[in-house]
């Protein structure tokens, strides 16, 4: 079952219900464990304060119910007591792919027991990470199954559209959904916020408005000045940094003592670090958090009076789930989405019906992508040696997988079963988080000690020589980045910019798997390889993002295979456009940006899961090409489901770009951050031309 309601709508007492009756029937066993429950969260944070809720909720019934939290964090002394003797495990999927599940003899009397597994959040297991977790949970029922155990699942999710299927999907189980919120709820102002235009001017002279990062810093500020409880959510940890920053130096101005109030909260802290933070959230001692996502997953923030939102967070879900941490003690409460100057963003503020009136996306995620299921099929043979009766389990593409898996000499067949055939841990053939690699550990050079860590993938862009890295409040240089010994040297600075890194990228097609006309045009979807090099950094001042220089890089290039949706355009149709050779790679290459920007309206992702090329003349179709591709092995979903809604998908593109207020193209419309070209050439007008010729010949949606 999967309970699809609002944030504070008492889905956790729909779970926990059936759950701690279960636990306390299960009490009066021999070995007080007749009965045991599952609980996987996707964030460290939500495990440990669904733990509090649990252990305040069961102290009633003594003993009976005996919650601990088992994750990265657990002290080493406390795991063997929570293997032996705690009833209802909190867990993440990671620790449950690395830890629990790899080591199930130790856990067998545990999963022997296992009436119930609780998924929170569920909505939240989208894209590689989603399809992750699907494949770990195919590896749990197995083994549950040896264990003559057949848990029931039960989901709790944002409200999402078809949560049954995604449910489903996720689990590999039929799921029956409760939609029905009848919650009370406080009022909720909803502000929608676009940042003013700067008298700067940015690339190619367009208009530059103030960063939306600077903007929710400012409102922070003010309302903790006014003593109200605020998170401001953003997506990556430089941002979360940077506003508690700024707001921290703005409330010093007024009063130093509230300086102290204020801190940023984000994955890559040390486990002391994040357990601090969240006390001091509960406890109040805290007015204001600039965090990451880390926070946003259900976690009990109550009398939180505000939230601010840095940035469109790629769904509506998510966007739902972010505001409703205000409020949730029943009293009003105010939320504002702070618009970047990116295409989707502008298109949002200026459509509140996108937000308002359209239902929440599907959830999005591929259990059979071979790149996710290969190296789960390797984990599951480690854990119990694979059987005929096992294929079926992990779904329809495991059959052609075995045969290659057997040929790369990772699994060996010995009569009726596959076996792993090495001795490191088949976990460790995957990151379930989808950065792959061995993450990248920042670390203070004069003294030596860990800041944090970065995923290997994201560790060319994020802490390359020369990048500006922030932890705790403090700024730091990268010195030296070392791929071999993946360590990152840093040294404390000031530096008055930050820095964003430059990027190549050439796509070539591998596949072509479904093809429509669309005219004389043709949109394509299929596989294809992409090679990406980071070839410099631009340095921006803070406030304004002004570019101040760039820098070059020699970093080696990387490769990438991958899922991709593309149109072609022909020469009749860029006569009809009036789109001549000295405007065609401009007109394509705003197409391609504003397209990335308005994607997530539509698929779950965010505009850095996906990426783009266009070409006036690329060598494998022979026409003017755009392609837009899923940023991660093997495709999570995100292409195909822009092929599945193009029409939708390239209107809403047009209407952006023509909306537009601008000239020549701004960063609202057909600018991008992550342009490896520098935003060059660009041509707006083209594009809206294109778009409409493009569009002229589609078949109806």
């Amino acid at each position: 079952m999967v309970v699809a309601t609002g944030t504070a709508s008492g889905k956790s007492l729909a779970y926990l219900a059936p759950v701690l009756s279960a636990l306390a029937d299960g009490a009066g066993a021999p070995n007080g464990r007749g009965a045991t429950a599952l609980y996987l969260a996707p964030t460290k944070a939500l495990a440990a304060d669904q733990r509090r809720a649990v252990a305040a909720l069961a102290a009633p019934l003594g003993t009976a119910v005996r919650p601990a939290v088992y994750d990265g964090d657990t002290p080493v002394e406390e795991r063997e007591w929570v293997r032996q003797y705690a009833n209802y495990v909190l867990t993440n999927p990671d620790m449950l792919h690395r830890g629990l599940l790899p080591a199930h003899p130790r856990w067998s009397s545990f999963l022997r027991a296992l009436r119930y597994v609780v998924i929170d959040e569920c909505h939240s297991y989208r894209g590689v990470f989603g399809s992750h977790v699907a494949q770990v949970l195919r590896r749990l029922r197995r083994l549950c199954a040896r264990y003559g155990a057949d848990p029931v699942f039960l989901l709790a999710s944002a409200t999402a559209s078809e949560p049954a299927v995604a449910a489903s999907r996720l689990t590999g189980v039929p799921v029956t959904e409760v939609t029905d919120d009848a919650s009370p709820r406080g009022e909720v102002v909803f502000a929608l916020w676009e940042p003013p235009l700067t008298e700067m001017v940015g690339e190619k002279g367009a208009p530059v408005r103030r960063t939306a990062t600077a903007e929710t810093a400012e409102l922070l500020t003010d309302l903790a000045v006014q003593g109200v409880r605020t998170v401001a959510f953003i997506r990556s940890r430089r941002g979360a940094e940077l506003i508690a920053l700024i707001a921290q130096e703005r409330l010093a101005e007024v009063d130093r003592s509230l300086a102290r109030r204020v801190a940023a909260y984000r994955g890559g802290y040390l486990p002391e670090e994040r357990r601090a933070l969240e006390r001091a959230l509960h406890s109040g001692e805290l007015l204001g958090l600039a965090a990451t996502t880390a926070l946003e997953l259900g976690v009990d923030v109550s009398g939180l009076d505000a939230v601010l939102i840095a940035g469109y967070p790629g769904t509506r879900a998510s966007l739902w789930q972010q505001a409703g941490r205000a409020g949730r003690s029943g009293q009003g409460a105010l939320a504002v989405l702070v618009a970047r100057d990116d295409p989707l963003d502008t298109y949002l503020v200026h459509h509140p019906e996108a937000l308002f009136r359209q239902p929440v996306e599907a959830t999005v995620l591929d259990p059979d992508n071979p790149y996710v299921l290969a190296p789960h099929l390797c984990a599951a043979a480690a854990e119990l040696p694979l059987t005929e009766a096992d294929l079926a389990l992990f779904g329809p593409a495991t059959r052609d997988l075995m045969p290659q898996l057997e040929a790369a000499r990772l699994l060996r067949r010995r009569s009726t079963a596959w076996h792993w055939t090495r001795r490191e841990r088949a976990s460790d053939l995957t990151d379930i988080r989808g950065g792959g690699g061995r993450p990248v550990q920042i670390v203070e050079a004069a003294t030596g000690r860990l800041l944090g860590t970065v995923d290997e993938s994201a560790a060319h862009s994020a802490v390359h020589d020369g990048a500006v890295h922030l932890h705790q409040g403090r700024t730091y240089l990268v010195k030296h980045l070392d791929l071999d010994d993946s360590v990152a040297l840093v040294e404390e600075a000031s530096p008055p910019f930050s820095t964003t890194a430059r990027d190549t990228t050439s796509i070539s097609v591998l596949e072509t798997e479904t093809e429509i006309p669309w005219g004389d045009a043709r949109l394509c979807y299929g596989s294809v390889e992409v090679t990406n090099q980071v070839v410099s950094y631009l340095r921006r001042k803070l406030i304004t993002g002004e570019v101040l220089g760039e820098a070059k890089l020699d970093l080696p290039p990387r490769t990438l295979r991958t899922r991709a949706v593309w149109w072609t355009v022909t020469e009749d149709q860029l006569d009809a456009a009036r789109i001549n050779p000295e405007i065609l790679g401009g007109a394509l290459h705003a197409a391609e940006h504003a397209s990335i920007g308005l994607l997530p309206l539509f698929a779950t992702c965010d505009r850095w899961d996906i990426g783009g090329v266009s070409v006036p003349l690329h060598p494998d179709t022979l026409l003017p090409t755009v392609f837009v591709y899923d940023g991660h092995p093997g495709g999570a979903g995100f292409a195909e489901r822009a092929f599945r809604t193009a029409h939708a998908w390239l209107t809403a593109t047009r209407e952006a770009i023509a909306a537009c207020e601008c000239e020549a193209g701004c960063p609202s419309c057909i600018q991008s951050p992550k342009c490896g070209n520098g935003n060059d050439p660009l041509h707006k007008r083209g594009a809206v031309r294109l778009l409409t010729e493009l569009l002229s010949a589609a078949p109806p949606p």
